[in-house]
């Protein structure tokens, strides 16, 4: 087993499904799914996802470049860990996704769209989660961790930033560490369950998970995977047991979302130009957006949007809106209620 994205692309299974090399097992789970067991032992479970949506490829490079390495030995494992590329038809097809987007259809959503390869895989993903993680419950003890790499489809203020799902135990100091080291420009805390594969990874599964947004979406071939050498070297610290790397830039900022943007009438406005990038503020009055019988202005002294998209399907969020904290609100991991 030596080349997972080649084979995820050409949607071949490989020929043997399991082996032993580089100081590891390796199992083929499927379409995009690898897992690797270092043979001396573990005392954490890693989950990396890419390709959730197949047209941000930069993350699918660095994990076929970790998966490389592990497999060779010229990089030890010391956790279990598995290698998930999230939508395989849309990666080979270069396309977000082709008939609805995974990310909205994790704990179960999927059951509220129309029948298509993109509910199946997504209730694929699910189960193959759900497995990994649940071989070592007998054996107790082993930390669980999920990081769902992604890129972004528009231009960002703060170009590297990670979503934290909504969850009411502390956030997991380690996952802290690592985002710290992974040089992102900030951190955005959710304040309400949502349907992306991170969420349901905390919310079902007990991991200590993120979704990292880094950078933007460029086709297959065409990244400059220097541009991504901080969280590289972090997942490889987190997965071979070394100490992360120290972070050589400003420090991290914090926001926390204080409202999402809900498209209930094809009659949605959202007045932010089209061309704004992710964490555009807005000063407070501000005219948001607005539909029959509802309007939002920002409350707060500024307030920031991200992922701002007038043209999702009716009933989907179109876009969140952030309110800045300090970055003692993280503290110990706990973040503590947004103030008017």
């Amino acid at each position: 087993m030596n080349d997972f994205l080649a084979q995820t692309l050409r949607g071949e299974m490989s020929t043997p499904s399991c082996g032993e090399q580089g100081g590891l097992r390796w199992r083929w789970l499927g379409e995009g799914g690898l897992e690797l067991t270092p043979t001396a032992g573990y005392q954490r479970a890693v989950a990396l996802s890419a390709g959730i949506h197949g047209n941000e490829t930069a993350p699918i490079e660095l994990l076929d470049r970790l998966a490389g390495d592990l497999l060779t030995g010229r990089l030890p494992l010391t956790v279990r860990l598995l290698l998930v590329l999230g939508n395989p038809a849309a990666i080979r097809a270069g396309k977000r996704y082709l008939h609805s987007d995974i990310n909205r259809m994790f704990g179960g959503r999927h059951s509220r769209f129309p029948l298509s390869g993109e509910t199946v895989r997504a209730h694929w993903l699910e189960q193959a989660l759900t497995a990994f993680f649940a071989a070592d419950v007998l054996t107790g003890g082993v930390e669980r961790y999920h990081y769902d790499l992604h890129t972004a489809i528009r231009d960002s203020l703060l170009p590297r930033f990670g979503l934290l799902p909504f969850q009411e135990r502390p956030y997991n100091l380690l996952l802290l560490e690592s985002l710290t080291a992974a040089e992102l420009d900030a951190l955005v805390v959710h304040r309400e369950p949502g349907g992306t594969f991170s969420h349901f990874s905390s919310e079902q599964l007990m991991a200590a998970s993120c979704t990292l947004e880094l950078g933007k979406a460029r086709p297959l071939g065409e990244n400059d995977l220097s541009q991504f050498d901080a969280i590289d070297q972090a997942l490889r610290a987190l997965v071979s047991g070394t100490s992360m790397p120290v972070r050589r830039v400003a420090p991290m900022r914090l926001f926390s979302v204080v409202r999402s943007l809900m498209k209930r009438s094809e009659a949605f406005q959202l007045h932010v130009a089209g061309d704004a990038p992710n964490f555009t503020p807005f000063a407070r009055g501000t005219l948001l957006c607005e539909q029959p019988g509802e309007a939002y202005r920002v409350a707060h002294e500024r307030e920031w949007i991200l992922f701002p998209n007038p043209s999702v399907a009716q009933g989907l969020r179109a876009g969140m809106v952030l309110t800045e904290i300090a970055p003692g609100e993280l503290a110990g991991g706990v973040l503590s209620q947004p103030a008017d």
